[in-house]
């Protein structure tokens, strides 16, 4: 391996370390834990850590206002778009989460 790569991996396993510890959820702060999806795999309702249900258009709502952690809300394709925060870690993302 040359130096270069050497030097890009080492990057990027200091990027992975430091999103993982940026990334520990406060316990009192309700987050996503589960998701489900149609049978085209869109993202139709969240689970959240308090035991909540909730719809897209809800859970939306709530992320524009800041009552759920660790998601982002943006705008495309004319609507607006509930994501996880982009924190380099695949297992945290909403498409990994576990269903319910």
């Amino acid at each position: 391996m040359d130096r270069f790569q050497q030097a890009y991996d080492q990057y990027l396993q200091q990027g992975l370390e430091q999103a993982k510890q940026e990334s520990q959820i406060n316990p009192q702060e309700e987050h996503i834990v589960a998701v489900r999806k149609n049978e085209d795999g869109d993202l139709i309702a969240f689970k959240t850590s308090l035991g909540r249900e909730l719809d897209y258009p809800t859970a939306l709502s709530e992320a524009k206002a800041g009552q759920l952690a660790r998601v982002d809300v943006f705008h495309k394709y004319g609507r607006d778009i509930l994501r996880s925060e982009p924190d380099g870690i695949v297992e945290n993302n909403l498409d990994n989460l576990p269903a319910f």
